[in-house]
């Protein structure tokens, strides 16, 4: 439940822009001790410095006195094929940038089983991700909708190749987490949810959610949403 004098910082996908988000964090009016932040997942992959956002992130971590980190599809395939080494985890994350992420590290694609390039704060990080965070009245989930809905939601907004743009992943890419919270929470008000992982050029405001990616990977602005305020900040 949110505190009567807490604010809530959502920030949306960053995929290796390190420089945009130090922007942004130096924009957003959070008391250290007072307010909480929620990532928002997608901190890896496309922009040029995967690495250095991991140590912001880290640093953050223990500078704030309320945090919460979810994790994005990115970092949960990352995260199998780690584990597991399945080829066609390897070909899905080609496709999703993972060589931006290894090139911020100095690294090649044999080195990605055990995340064996990684500093150990950063494997730590990584695998401490939350699949989403609940603080009534809102619910914090990396992506929200199905699909076919998201994708035709990208496609009235004018943004090219929607389908390039929605990455399925069956636990991060559904509603499931939603549906299971509205269950849990029949006897109340449905949650205002909170989402990103699908870029819009500004967020998209709904009665019932908000998406806060706003594509800075691809030339856009990184977002982050102030609640209760309903108030956006940019980089």
């Amino acid at each position: 439940m949110l505190n009567a004098d807490q604010h809530i910082f959502a920030i949306g996908d960053i995929h290796g822009n390190r420089e945009a988000l130090e922007r942004l964090l130096g924009r957003l009016p959070v008391r250290p001790q007072a307010d909480l932040l929620v990532f928002m997942g997608d901190y890896i992959n496309r922009g040029p410095d995967t690495c250095g956002v991991l140590d912001v992130l880290v640093k953050v971590r223990e500078q704030y006195a309320h945090t919460v980190f979810l994790k994005g599809n990115h970092e949960h395939l990352l995260l199998e094929y780690a584990a597991y080494a399945d080829v066609e985890m390897l070909r899905t994350l080609r496709g999703m940038g993972i060589e931006a992420t290894l090139a911020s590290y100095g690294a090649s694609v044999r080195d990605l089983q055990g995340l064996a390039f990684m500093p150990q704060a950063h494997r730590d990080f990584l695998h401490s991700l939350s699949l989403s965070h609940s603080c009534p009245p809102y619910l914090f989930v990396h992506a929200d909708t199905e699909e076919a809905e998201l994708a035709a939601l990208l496609a009235e907004s004018g943004q090219p190749d929607p389908h390039e743009a929605v990455l399925v992943d069956k636990v991060l890419s559904s509603r499931r987490l939603v549906k299971e919270h509205e269950v849990a929470g029949s006897a109340d008000a449905a949650p205002l949810v909170v989402f990103a992982h699908a870029p819009f050029e500004m967020p998209l405001v709904l009665p019932d959610r908000i998406c806060i990616d706003t594509g800075s990977v691809h030339g856009n602005m990184l977002t982050a949403l102030e609640l209760p305020a309903m108030r956006f900040y940019h980089a």
